[in-house]
């Protein structure tokens, strides 16, 4: 049968969600989570659905892609499909073709399962291996100690501090409440959860988004930050443990983020809330 590449639209991204999260699994790769649809909501559904890219044979999608920015593809793959020779030749041509309306053309990049484009798209012209990215793994059939400071979760009511401590956290951050309720309002939501950690002074001082796949599967992290003015004291670990004890009672099976190799002290700072660094991944990159 043929491969097909398409754009949902706006009511085929809960589908596309899924599928994402019935592919997750601990015994397989870290790949694109439904969690990242779900915070990509904060630009809205339209331009979403614009972002997403799905790859079907015979009426059944196989994988599913993210433009998580113009110029990155975060994909996640069906456990059949990761092997599927006929399936990666497809995709790494809509990927290296700028015309098939995938990635543009100059310097791009894609993220995906370990071993599944790779061989296609190194043997193009352009392509090499670019930075690594670390993945990280708690399991969470073991019950999760209390992180030690006032954490509760973000309503209508703590969003716009929400949206504050992102924004101190990651110096280029857009977020705003507006954006927030976006995502909260979003479908997705329902299997997610904002957290909001304080110190002994009330301030707002870290934030986590978690974001469950189901019963039995991994669940997400994305995002997790602390506030500029509040680091060094712990508060990372702190949100982090938070969000673990979050996602088990959403009845996730593990905890997992990743995140660059070359930021030591998020690893650092995952590592010590008890999350297990897994072997790195590897970004492909096309040059300009």
């Amino acid at each position: 049968m043929v491969i097909t590449m398409s754009t949902p639209e706006v009511a085929g991204l809960d589908g596309a969600g899924r599928m994402l999260a019935a592919w997750q699994d601990d015994a397989g790769p870290v790949q694109l989570h439904p969690g990242d649809l779900g915070w990509f909501r904060r630009f809205g559904a339209e331009r979403t659905a614009a972002a997403v890219r799905t790859w079907s044979r015979d009426g059944e999608v196989l994988a599913v892609g993210l433009l998580d920015g113009p110029d990155l593809l975060r994909l996640g793959m069906a456990p059949g499909a990761l092997h599927d020779a006929e399936l990666a030749r497809r995709m790494a041509e809509d990927v290296a073709v700028p015309e098939r309306g995938v990635l543009p053309a100059g310097e791009v990049y894609v993220a995906a399962p370990a071993g599944v484009l790779g061989p296609e798209l190194l043997a193009r012209d352009g392509w090499a291996v670019d930075e690594p990215w670390t993945p990280l793994r708690r399991d969470l059939r073991e019950p999760v100690p209390d992180p030690g400071v006032h954490v509760e979760v973000v309503g209508p009511a703590q969003a716009a501090e929400r949206a504050a401590v992102q924004r101190a956290a990651f110096g280029k951050s857009t977020f705003t409440e507006d954006r927030w309720h976006l995502v909260a309002a979003a479908p997705p939501y329902a299997d997610a959860r904002c957290l909001l950690a304080r110190n002994d002074r009330g301030e707002a001082v870290a934030a986590v988004t978690v974001w469950s796949a189901g019963e039995g599967r991994p669940g997400m992290i994305e995002p997790m930050g602390v506030h500029a003015e509040h680091r060094g004291h712990g508060y990372g670990r702190a949100i982090t443990v938070a969000a673990a004890r979050a996602l088990r009672e959403l009845g996730s099976s593990s905890v997992v983020v990743d995140t660059l190799a070359s930021n030591t002290a998020a690893v650092a700072t995952y590592r010590s809330a008890g999350l297990r660094q897994l072997p790195d991944m590897l970004d492909l990159r096309r040059s300009a």
